[in-house]
């Protein structure tokens, strides 16, 4: 099974990038074939329209998560809404590749507002490309990070829970 793992938020110093790499981790223990796309770096260009070129970093971005099987997907919450640079990285994706694919989402906010708004609006992104949602999203504050570590015991669990549970869906349904 293909998976890759989606840190959404596009600050160098992101808490979103620290609980989306403990995902990653994680995640590629229990499955090799596991990549990380971590818009962070900055290499994922502006979305220009579809005759146009873009750098070998965006289309290899767009490429495997088209492949993968599996979505992991972390996005803070900017101004009631998820990334924009997550939204941009989505423009590359063509829904005809990914009917039946499953995702899991992790959701940081700096305080308890605004997620099951923000998990609504990413699983309506997600249902127009027909991938299917794990309904249990994890729920994070910036709190849960502390010295460039998921610190909060809790917080680990419930990623791994996600993760595995977001495995077990798309294994049934292969």
């Amino acid at each position: 099974m293909k998976v890759v793992v989606i840190s959404g938020s596009p600050r160098k110093n992101a808490n979103t990038q620290i609980i989306m790499k403990y995902v990653y981790n994680y995640t590629k223990s229990k499955n090799q074939d596991t990549k990380l796309i971590n818009l962070s770096e900055g290499q994922i260009e502006c979305y220009r329209g579809p005759d146009e070129e873009y750098n070998e970093s965006t289309k290899t971005a767009a490429d495997d998560i088209m492949d993968a099987d599996v979505w992991l997907i972390g996005s803070p919450i900017y101004n009631s809404f998820f990334s924009s640079s997550l939204k941009n990285l989505f423009e590359y994706i063509n829904y005809k590749k990914t009917a039946g694919k499953v995702a899991g989402m992790a959701i940081l906010a700096s305080g308890n507002m605004g997620f099951v708004n923000v998990q609504i609006l990413i699983t309506q992104l997600l249902s127009y490309f027909r991938v299917i949602t794990n309904p249990k999203a994890v729920f994070l504050t910036t709190e849960s990070v502390k010295e460039n570590t998921v610190s909060d015991v809790d917080a680990q669990n419930r990623l791994k829970e996600m993760v595995d549970e977001t495995l077990e869906i798309a294994s049934k349904l292969s």
